[in-house]
């Protein structure tokens, strides 16, 4: 059968004029180029474009098209069948191509029931609609090449489209039994599907948690590039514009019940293509390559047989070295695309898909939507008229907030009531892990805020002859939080401090070089420090979670005796020393911000700057009270009166000044929402 097919000429085969083509998964990685592609070649093509927009899509990809006429976006997912029925009929769908999945192998491994739903039962839904409006006259289903399981090291011929299908982990047998499905619609109700499976894609706008992106930006940081077991595993690999018109052909002139590889027989190691990337950047391999464990099932091998698809008339245009050198300076070029992307960059990634994903808009900006179908480019709303959608749809957000007795706890639940955003306080104790779950399914929140913790009754000494109460809530409560969030696919923020460093010779007081959210801490001089510092190495692990390191908070609010200048103001003494703060009325609504733009890993969380404790005082009097006096002592002096040594620091806020540019310095800040606040109330 092969080869009389092969022996066929392209002119005998079948062709297909598309005029409304549905897209699935389009504002990922490669269904973009595919979407662009199209949109840009065939202006008389109406593209809808149906994504859900998860963890690794991003509406930037389909920047190209968002002025087209013939273009459409529709936020919204697959599994979603009212939906799809919906979308087929208004729009009138003559073809579809689907790309949207769960693809990364390693996330398959730890959430592999995600995959079954998005790739099995996504797609299922899809065949169904097509069987029950009877209006398709194409289904191109995008599958892998990893459905052939682990090629042979030592073969000369690669897997051909009827080779057998022998999945080895979560993800590729899920797109297996995708196929299966296909294959079963195609011949119980004549629909008309074509299955393609391709070998590794790279190029502009990938999500960094595949291998070559994230080699790129790990050499951009001067990080070292991890490699899973020794880096001998064979890979194949095309470039993003050469798959995408590779789709181009299949969808013209692909023929119904086929299968078709899209592949290369250019392979490559993992240890050569770390290597190549050294190259690029003139770093040294053998001081930039780290070899890490491996994951649980690493195929050795791909390989494809891809003489059927050049029948067609298709054919790799882009070299290795080309495209790798146009991804690198795509990357270079847009280093934050994809925004912080520290969790995917780890050895073994384990993204968190949250439901509704990030909205990255056309404009850059991100927002949290879980707003089911949102339109493109004239921004109207495509609602198909069910009892699912209406009055009883969720809101976009709601919070579940530990901490209510405490100052920030409680500050932010007056925040959201501002903002209208729904939430509730958590009942459970922080150590009790089924108290936590408890709450999560009663509340089913969005988000986890956590600012719970022990600082000390009435300071933090207290945590030095309480040792075993301060390890329970903040590290073991903290973990457990961190942990039962991740089991549920939550984000968490969490609140932690800054009050982990101390100035030193890298560091002087009085620099201003920082102390930097990569820096290792250095300051022990107090058991709540240590209890602090312990947790926040701990949560890198855990890639669901946002650390906040507050300093010092202040508020607007000068009778709260947990204010900083409330504090000092009441002091017989104070110390003069410059330090980094935090003022809350500015600082924590842009906490709820980073919870809308899915924001991760450790952030400094004070304003930029440092101010010292006479500088406060300073504006304290010439704001508040013209009478105020007070003295300083040393350092010396302050240790005969307190149990626990006290941190003093200056901290680097770029990164969160980089986030959120209208952010204000320390000083600034204090005069715009402390004192000038108070002066007029005064």
């Amino acid at each position: 059968m092969i080869v009389n097919f092969l022996s066929r000429k392209v002119s005998d085969m079948a062709t297909h004029t598309p005029k409304n083509i549905l897209i699935t998964g389009a504002a990922g990685f490669i269904a973009s180029h595919v979407a662009n592609r199209l949109i840009r070649n065939y202006p008389d093509y109406k593209i809808v474009v149906l994504d859900k927009l998860d963890y690794c899509s991003n509406l930037k990809n389909l920047i190209p098209s968002r002025s087209s006429p013939n273009f459409k976006f529709v936020k919204g997912d697959i599994e979603s069948a009212d939906l799809v029925n919906y979308l087929l009929i208004t729009e009138s769908i003559d073809t579809i191509m689907h790309f949207a999945a769960q693809t990364h192998v390693d996330n398959s491994f730890g959430n592999s029931f995600e995959f079954t739903k998005n790739n099995i039962y996504g797609t299922h839904v899809l065949l169904e609609a097509c069987k029950v409006t009877g209006q398709i006259k194409r289904f191109i289903h995008v599958s892998t090449d990893e459905v052939y399981g682990e090629t042979d090291e030592d073969a000369v011929v690669g897997n051909h489209e009827a080779s057998q299908l022998l999945p080895t982990n979560p993800y590729s047998a899920t797109k297996a039994g995708a196929e299966m499905l296909v294959m079963a619609y195609g011949r119980s109700y004549g629909l008309p599907v074509i299955t393609t499976r391709g070998n590794n894609v790279y190029g502009p706008n990938q999500f960094p948690e595949k291998l070559i992106p994230k080699f790129i930006l790990l050499a951009m940081q001067g990080k070292v590039l991890p490699i899973h077991g020794d880096g001998s595993n064979v890979r194949s690999y095309l470039y993003c514009e050469d798959v995408a018109e590779a789709f181009e052909v299949i969808l013209h002139k692909g023929e119904v019940g086929h299968v078709y590889n899209i592949g290369t027989k250019k392979e490559r190691r993992v240890i050569d293509v770390a290597t190549d990337v050294c190259k690029l950047f003139s770093i040294d391999p053998e001081t930039s390559i780290k070899f890490v464990e491996n994951r649980p099932f690493n195929d050795q091998r791909y390989f494809l047989d891809d003489q059927k698809l050049k029948v067609l008339g298709w054919s790799e245009r882009t070299t290795w070295e080309e495209g790798l050198k146009k991804t690198m300076d795509w990357y270079i070029n847009n280093p934050n695309w994809w925004g912080d992307v520290s969790g995917a960059l780890l050895p073994h990634p384990k993204m968190l898909m949250m439901p509704g994903g990030m909205e990255r808009h056309f404009n850059g900006s991100e927002e949290e939507n879980s707003a089911p179908f949102v339109s493109s480019t004239n921004t109207r709303m495509v609602v198909p008229p069910t009892k699912s959608i209406g009055s009883s749809q969720k809101p976009p957000l709601k919070f579940l907030i530990y901490g209510r007795t405490g100052w920030i706890g409680g500050l932010l639940g007056k925040l959201c009531e501002k903002q209208g955003i729904p939430y509730e306080y958590g009942k459970g104790r922080l150590e009790d892990r089924s108290s936590l779950v408890a709450d999560i399914q009663n509340v089913k929140p969005t988000h986890i805020f956590n600012a719970a913790g022990v600082t000390g009754r009435p300071n933090v000494d207290w945590c030095e002859s309480h040792k075993t109460e301060t390890i329970r809530v903040n590290v073991v409560g903290t973990l457990t939080l961190a942990d039962v969030s991740r089991e549920h696919n939550l984000l968490m923020i969490n609140y932690a401090t800054g009050c982990i460093f101390e100035y030193d010779e890298a560091h002087p007081e009085g620099s201003g070089i920082g102390f930097k959210e990569e820096d290792t801490p250095n300051f022990a001089g107090s058991f709540y420090s240590k209890t602090k510092a312990m947790v926040e190495e701990l949560l890198k692990d855990y890639d669901n979670v946002c650390t906040l390191r507050v300093r010092m908070p202040i508020s607007s609010d000068l009778s709260n005796p947990r204010n900083f200048i409330t504090k000092i103001s009441r002091y017989n003494k104070v110390v003069n020393i410059p330090n980094s703060m935090t003022v809350l009325d500015e600082l924590l609504p842009i906490s709820i911000e980073m919870a809308k733009r899915n924001l991760r890993g450790i952030w400094n969380f004070t304003n930029p700057g440092a101010v010292s404790h006479n500088e406060i005082l300073e504006m304290y009097r010439d704001y508040i009270d013209p009478n105020f006096k007070w003295a300083n002592f040393t350092l010396e002096e302050q240790a005969k009166v307190i149990v626990a040594a006290r941190s003093n620091n200056e901290m680097d806020a770029s990164k969160l000044k980089n986030e959120f540019p209208e952010l204000l310095s320390i000083k600034e800040s204090l005069i715009k929402y402390v004192f000038e606040a108070n002066k007029k109330s005064a």
